[in-house]
């Protein structure tokens, strides 16, 4: 079964089977034209999570086999949990494991909007660069445009360096640009967003393209029909009449903490998986990964103490477990009691109802 897998989920990086995925079903094609710049290597973002081993593996052949559909089906992955189950960690496995580049993230908020999402316009940037450029040629402040750009005495705007340079792709936005190989886009915690979000999401994610009105209102003119705007890499990329269209469908991976419902439309065109928190092997392979080889061996009294939890229905975070883990290397070093008492400091149940 494993022949058809992408995605193994066992932390060494292949960045060659990205290439053995089949072309999408006819629904999920994209007709952009791929740019020719690879997407920067994996961040500190990313090793902060993974540690210096290979990252801790996917518990079971069901969530194997939901991701790799994602990846196949070019559809976003959907994935719910408590927090701690490692929801964050998968987008970044997964970019790790197959040479996808940094993973973009999108951290929502109650104050998120697509927008933000995609790009952002700095048209107060633009009016205080243009003034500054007309004062310096003629000791006066021009009158302003409807775009917020200052006009020279020829009637055009006095833009210097061009309006792409208050052009900034945002994360989805950056996620969506043609490539070869698709982009890793973590939409972080979409529960938290205001009730609109996940609706205004389902036709970019459905369609795959986005248009940026700036740049639509001056594509007539032929110096601005390709513009190149910075992406939420700090690249300069072209945009061409205004217009982003994907050509190989990013993976995203959205995650959630159960704290709402979505809409039964965004629901249908996501794939969904559900993952338990890390135990037995994931929990070893985690504690390894941030501590080195035999460390789950070492602190096996605070991981007992750790997964006590599942007995006790207390809600506790593998943060926890990792902060325990690490103080006690610098506190207490051979020191079991000190060792027991640094548990019992770190790792309080999260539910308050345990706790009167």
């Amino acid at each position: 079964m494993e022949n058809w897998l992408i995605y193994r989920g066992q932390g060494e990086p292949d960045p060659e089977r990205i290439s053995r995925l089949p072309a999408p079903p006819r629904w999920r094609r994209f007709s952009g034209r791929p740019l020719p710049d690879e997407p920067p290597p994996i961040d500190q973002s990313t090793t902060r999570r993974l540690g210096d081993r290979a990252p801790l593996p996917i518990q079971d052949d069901e969530a194997l086999q939901l991701i790799n559909a994602a990846l196949y089906l070019r559809r976003p992955l959907l994935v719910t949990g408590e927090p701690g189950s490692g929801k964050s960690t998968l987008a970044h496995a997964v970019a790790h494991e197959l040479g996808l580049g940094r993973v973009l993230q999108w951290p929502i908020v109650s104050r998120s909007e697509l927008q933000q999402g995609l790009y952002s316009y700095d048209a107060i940037g633009r009016l205080q660069d243009a003034q500054l450029a007309h004062q310096r040629r003629t000791g006066g402040y021009p009158a302003t445009d409807t775009d917020g750009a200052g006009r020279g005495d020829g009637g055009e705007a006095a833009d210097d360096d061009g309006i792409g340079r208050y052009i900034r792709l945002g994360p989805l936005g950056t996620a969506l640009l043609p490539s070869t190989r698709p982009r890793v886009l973590l939409i972080d915690e979409l529960d938290k967003s205001d009730i609109d979000l996940p609706n205004d999401l389902l036709n970019v994610l459905e369609e795959g393209t986005y248009r940026i009105p700036e740049l639509e209102r001056l594509a007539d003119r032929p110096e601005h029909r390709t513009v190149r705007v910075l992406d939420d890499d700090g690249r300069r990329v072209p945009i061409t009449e205004g217009r982003v269209t994907c050509s190989a469908f990013p993976f995203v991976v959205m995650t959630s903490n159960g704290e709402r419902d979505f809409p039964a439309a965004l629901l249908r065109r996501c794939i969904h998986l559900k993952l338990e928190p890390p135990r037995d092997e994931r929990l070893a392979a985690l504690v390894q990964a941030h501590f080195g080889a035999g460390a789950d061996e070492e602190y096996d009294d605070l991981v007992r103490h750790f997964v006590e939890s599942d007995d006790t229905g207390d809600l506790k975070l593998t943060d926890q477990l990792l902060n325990s883990i690490f103080l006690t290397q610098h506190a207490v070093r051979e020191e079991r009691v000190g060792r027991n008492e640094i548990a019992d400091l770190l790792m309080r149940p999260l539910d308050r109802r345990q706790q009167r």
